[in-house]
């Protein structure tokens, strides 16, 4: 028989996906028609010019073909070359190779050494799965937590379509929390609360709470006492925690920092609340998105339920071992002193310096729209503004409107979640400086006339 589409579960037809969605495929034949597009709709650094980093790229290249080190002519500084025959021999039969489900072990001691010395905490090896992406890492706590229709999970509105996807494919219940424009996007204990017992009202069991820091789509930055306030509510109420921190290097605003929640659960002592933490070698200022590299560090897990997690792990039999290796450079960059060190440095601070350079160009060029609100980009690589259009349309018609007047794709913000009666879209700040320039003064123009 061929297969038809009323065969398929009720669940995959129900899943969406925003950030690529019908505007997108738009975008993709208006370019192939000849038009120029601008793809501000995902977080896709090294598409829209972004240079990856020469160290992980050369290490790489020695670990994909160790002939190149043999050989001796390869031109590579003497750090690369001695990181990359470490990792080579930590895989002990190099990329080609399964690695155990967790991982290669010696980049999950780096991993561990990353987070301790960036916390000031203890990490454990075991205790971190290397994934394809973080994106796996999530769907994989959130196959654990599922465990009957009734289950739900908190998710930040506006949110990540990833976690409306995956909750939608295994028929898990979303149970919205808005996170409050008026005062840059930070979390409510009042409406964290409203949104459990409204979840409950309709026999919603909330096994657990996402939070995304620094944020996507709002580009936020949460501080210490909000993570507090956030590890007190899931004890209060007996969930785990998802902490997505892939944009961690992603900070701008002057006296700003990243904070983790495991640092903040680890100072505070606590030993009840379950948590899941992932990051990405696909986001900061690597942005090796096609790599697929990540990891997932659990803590206050049993250990019946950490066999659990590895037997998931175990039936695609490992992350692939291009994006451990990715994961790796990510978490052990050159040390002062070592010949690849002042590189590194160099382009690392370009690609900040110019990351925070075009978040203020974005926001401050929106805020000059009438009809637009955006507030700060204080972290992270997106923006979410308020824009104000006529009634009757929608923003999925606006940004369609956008995408054919000017070649800019981005995406509407029902894709993300949003106060009803409201309307935004997200945009990264990933375009070149000029062109995101440019960037603004075409949405400037297109917003005018669309009212």
């Amino acid at each position: 028989m061929t297969i038809q589409l009323k065969d398929l579960g009720k669940a995959v037809l129900e899943t969406e996906y925003a950030v690529r969605g019908p505007i997108v495929a738009r975008a993709q034949e208006l370019e192939r028609a000849g038009k120029e597009i601008i793809y501000c709709n995902i977080g896709n650094p090294q598409a829209l010019e972004q240079k990856p980093l020469t160290y992980l790229r050369q290490i790489l290249a020695l670990c994909q073909y160790p002939e190149l080190i043999e050989q001796g002519d390869h031109h590579f500084p003497a750090d690369v070359v001695e990181t990359a025959k470490a990792l080579l021999k930590g895989t002990k039969h190099g990329l080609g190779a399964y690695s155990e489900s967790k991982g290669v072990r010696f980049i999950r001691e780096a991993v561990a050494n990353f987070i301790a010395e960036r916390d000031g905490i203890e990490a454990d090896p075991e205790a971190i799965y290397l994934t394809d992406g973080a994106s796996k890492g999530v769907q994989t706590a959130l196959r654990i937590l599922i465990s009957d229709p009734s289950d739900g999970i908190m998710i930040p509105i506006p949110q990540y379509p990833l976690y409306s996807a995956t909750l939608t494919l295994y028929e898990g219940k979303q149970v919205n929390y808005y996170l409050d424009e008026a005062h840059n996007w930070k979390l409510s204990h009042a409406m964290l609360e409203m949104s459990l017992q409204e979840a409950k009202r309709y026999g919603v069991k909330v096994k657990a709470i996402c939070v995304i820091n620094p944020g996507n789509p709002t580009g936020n930055l949460l501080d210490y006492d909000n993570i507090a306030m956030v590890i007190d509510f899931a004890k209060a109420h007996n969930l785990a925690i998802l902490a997505d921190e892939v944009y961690q290097e992603n900070v701008y605003l002057p006296g700003d920092k990243f904070t983790s929640f495991a640092k903040v659960m680890a100072e505070k002592g606590e030993k009840d609340v379950s948590l899941f933490s992932f990051h990405s070698c696909s986001k900061g200022f690597l942005g090796e998105c096609g790599q697929r590299g990540g990891y997932m560090e659990i803590r206050n897990i049993p250990e019946d339920v950490v066999a659990q997690i590895t037997k998931l792990q175990s039936v695609s039999l490992c992350s692939n071992l291009t994006g451990q290796v990715a994961t790796y450079c990510m978490v052990h960059p050159p040390k002062a002193g070592e010949p690849s060190h002042a590189l590194y440095v160099q382009e690392r601070d370009t690609i900040l310096n110019a990351m925070k350079q075009r978040a203020v160009i974005l926001a401050e060029g929106l805020n000059k729209v009438p009809g637009v609100q955006c507030n700060v980009v204080a972290g992270a690589m997106y923006a979410f503004p308020r824009i104000n259009i006529p009634e009757g349309r929608t923003d999925a018609e606006y940004c369609m409107s956008l995408l054919e007047a000017t070649g800019i794709c981005v995406v509407p913000g029902t894709g993300f979640g949003q106060v009803p009666g409201t309307a935004h879209f997200r945009t990264t700040i990933l375009p070149p400086t000029q062109k995101m320039r440019e960037v603004v003064e075409r949405f400037a123009a297109f917003h005018a006339s669309y009212r």
